[in-house]
Formats: C-alpha cells, sequence, structure tokens
C-alpha cells in the first residue's frame, strides 16, 4: 500500500497540471481572482457614489427647502421638464430623456396647521446604480422630515427639548452579551467553512480523476494490477494519495488566504484576519483539521470511485460537476440565518461539518455534538472507503 501511495504521489508531484490545481491555484490565482473582484466592486461602487443623476421635480414651490436641498446636491442635477403624470415620467425615464422624477401632489402644504399626511412619489429605476438614488433620497427626506414634525409639534405647544419624548417615548438601548470572538464567528465563520470545503474536494478531483480513468486511459492500470500486490492494496494506496493532495490543497490555501488577507487588510487598515486568528486557538484549529480529514476522505473514497468506473479522464471530470452540486447545497444552507448546529442537523454530511467549523469560530462549540459529528463522519468515510475497495474488485468495473 505504502509503496502505490509513494510512487503515486512522485508521478503526482511531476505532473504540471497536479502542480498547478494543488499549489500554484490556491497561492497566486485565487487570491488574484478575488483580489480583482474585490477591485471591480470597489470601483463599480466608487463610479456609483460619483454619479450626477439628473432630475425633475413636480410643484417644486410647495417644498422650497426640499427642492433647494436636492438642487444644491453634489449627486444631482436639475431639468426642466413640463411632464406632471406619472405614466408619463415613467416612460420619460425609460427613455433616458432623465433618471428621477419627485412628485410632490398639488394639495401639498408646509403650514403647521394642517395636519395631514401627504403621499410624495418618487420614480426611478432602482434596479440599477447599486440604488444609490434611493439612498440619497432617504437621506434628503429624512432631515426635511424631522423638519416638518418639528415645526408641527411646536404648532401645537410642544417645545424643542419635549420633541425627542414625542416622536420617541421610549428609546432602547441594546447590550450586546456577545463576545467580540462569537460576534467575528458569526459574520465569517459560515464563509471559511464555505471555502474550506469546497478546497478539499477541489484538491482532491483532479488526482482522483487522474490515477483512477487517466490510468485506463493511459494503459497503465493493466501494468499496475499484474504486480505482486493485492488490489486492495493498490486501491488502499490511491485513496491515500486523493486524501493527501485534498488536505495540502486545503492548507495551502488558507495559509495563503491568511497571508495575503493580513498583507491587505494591514495596508487598508481592515483588521479581521488578524482578528480571527487571535480568537481561534491551537485547539480550534486542531479540532477543524480533524473535522476536515474524515470530510475529506469522504470526498477521496466517491472521487477516486467514480474516476475508476470512468473509461475515460473527460467521462470523470463529467461526474465531477453533479457531485460538486452536491456538495455545495447543504453549505449553502449553512450559511443562511438562523441555522444553528443541533443534534438533528448534526447527522447531516457536509452541512454538519460546516456548521461545526462556525461554531468553532465563534467559541460556542457543544462538544458532544462535536464528538456525534466526528464520529458520524468517521463512519460514512469508513463505509465509503471500504465502498471503494469493493468497487475496485469488479472487473466489470475496471475494464468497462
Amino acid at each position: 500500500m505504502w509503496q502505490v501511495y509513494f510512487k503515486e504521489l512522485l508521478e503526482l508531484s511531476r505532473d504540471r497540471k497536479t502542480l498547478m490545481f494543488v499549489i500554484a491555484l490556491p497561492i497566486i490565482v485565487f487570491p488574484l481572482l478575488f483580489g480583482v473582484m474585490g477591485l471591480v466592486m470597489a470601483n463599480v461602487s466608487r463610479q456609483a457614489e460619483a454619479e450626477e443623476h439628473r432630475y425633475v421635480i413636480v410643484n417644486p414651490e410647495l417644498a422650497p427647502e426640499f427642492a433647494n436641498a436636492l438642487f444644491y446636491h453634489k449627486n444631482f442635477k436639475k431639468v426642466e421638464s413640463d411632464l406632471k403624470d406619472p405614466e408619463a415620467l415613467k416612460q420619460a425615464i425609460r427613455d433616458d430623456k432623465f433618471d428621477v422624477a419627485i412628485i410632490i401632489p398639488a394639495d401639498f402644504s408646509q403650514d403647521p396647521a394642517q395636519l395631514h399626511q401627504h403621499q410624495w412619489q418618487l420614480v426611478y429605476n432602482s434596479s440599477s446604480q447599486l440604488d444609490m438614488v434611493g439612498n440619497y433620497f432617504n437621506e434628503l427626506f429624512k432631515t426635511y422630515t424631522k423638519k416638518l414634525q418639528q415645526d408641527r409639534l411646536a404648532s401645537l405647544g410642544v417645545v424643542a427639548e419635549q420633541v425627542p419624548a414625542v416622536l420617541e417615548p421610549v428609546k432602547v438601548k441594546k447590550v450586546n452579551t456577545a463576545e467580540s470572538r462569537e460576534d467575528i464567528g458569526e459574520k465569517i465563520g459560515g464563509f471559511i467553512a464555505y471555502i474550506l470545503v469546497p478546497l478539499c474536494l477541489m484538491g482532491a478531483s483532479y488526482p482522483a480523476i487522474d490515477i483512477g480513468a487517466g490510468e485506463k486511459e493511459r494503459r497503465t492500470l493493466e501494468t499496475l494490477l499484474i504486480c505482486p500486490i493485492s488490489r486492495t492494496s493498490i486501491v488502499l494506496g490511491k485513496f491515500l494519495t486523493v486524501l493527501t493532495t485534498g488536505l495540502i490543497s486545503a492548507m495551502i490555501t488558507v495559509i495563503s488566504f491568511g497571508g495575503w488577507g493580513y498583507v491587505i487588510g494591514s495596508m487598508m487598515g481592515v483588521d479581521v484576519v488578524a482578528k480571527t486568528m487571535q480568537a481561534l486557538g491551537f485547539v480550534d484549529l486542531t479540532l477543524i483539521l480533524a473535522l476536515l480529514i474524515p470530510l475529506t476522505a469522504i470526498f477521496a473514497a466517491l472521487l477516486l470511485s467514480l474516476s475508476i468506473y470512468a473509461r475515460s479522464f473527460k467521462e470523470a471530470q463529467n461526474y465531477m460537476g453533479p457531485l460538486s452540486m452536491i456538495i455545495f447545497l447543504p453549505l449553502m444552507v449553512g450559511l443562511l440565518p438562523g441555522i444553528e448546529l443541533s443534534w438533528s442537523l448534526a447527522m447531516i454530511p457536509v452541512m454538519n461539518v460546516a456548521l461545526c467549523i462556525k461554531e468553532l469560530v465563534k467559541g460556542t462549540m457543544d462538544y458532544q455534538i462535536l464528538a456525534a459529528v466526528v464520529g458520524s463522519t468517521i463512519v460514512i468515510a469508513g463505509a465509503m472507503i471500504a465502498f471503494c475497495v469493493r468497487w475496485f474488485q469488479q472487473e466489470k468495473v475496471l475494464f468497462r
């Protein structure tokens, strides 16, 4: 078994594609892609914040203070239009004559004595510009309506000092009992699992395809089978190779992300990575690794079984796509708000590991549930390894 293991590792280390998938992608390509995505998103956000929006206001004389505030806003430019009907204004916006329209009703009055609620209309395309228009108007409306509130309360005899008590009779001060680590874990713990688990799968995919279907395609499997070594030892050696590459890929990627994140965070004054690493102790990291090892063993056995079954490298790749989707679904459910680790969820593969990693980052792990998750994952991994060994014994699978 160990001879096969070292042989496969040596051959994979000589393969440039393997080095790219296991080492180059995690160290260079993934951080570079995420960095480019971050730069693009930041650039789009800056452009949206700096863009000037053309607006039309109907009946501005009824709210001169608001009209002036809008006129002098840096992100708005007034254009003239005789349109007043909402449908006509909507069509004009679709025709790109202007970007936004504010309709002040004809019966609106700033007179504090008139205690009526009026409805204004804001007409614009909210699906574009990151809804910056809506954000700007919310700020302007908030300032303007606060002034109207004060004027109308003053007309009713409420002095300025009493206005807060009238508008907000009870003010609640929220006292968060969660520690800093728990806050950080709740925000990014699920994403750590969302990154780690697929990386274990991805790191094991190419080596599994290469030493299974790849050997079939290169006609070297027959040579290995006639060697004086049992088929069980052969498949276990191949399995350990796939398991090793999956774990190495995940660890290299984590170290790479941590290093790049620390450098970028230090340059930009963002210390989330540093805080996360300080919060996680050696025991927590060891437990995360203890969760990933049997899970990666499940992936390795499943991938190797599919690879051995496939007739060619291309056919094996076709099997990996649906498998990836199946793995991502429980991870996505684990990211949903309100999903907490429980005894019932502890029995669901992949999801249980993701939720355990999240709880470990938060520092709120129930170690009895953790033991159950590790135990159940080991049992499933053992069953998958046994199936893979049994699968490799069948001639109709090896030579189909």
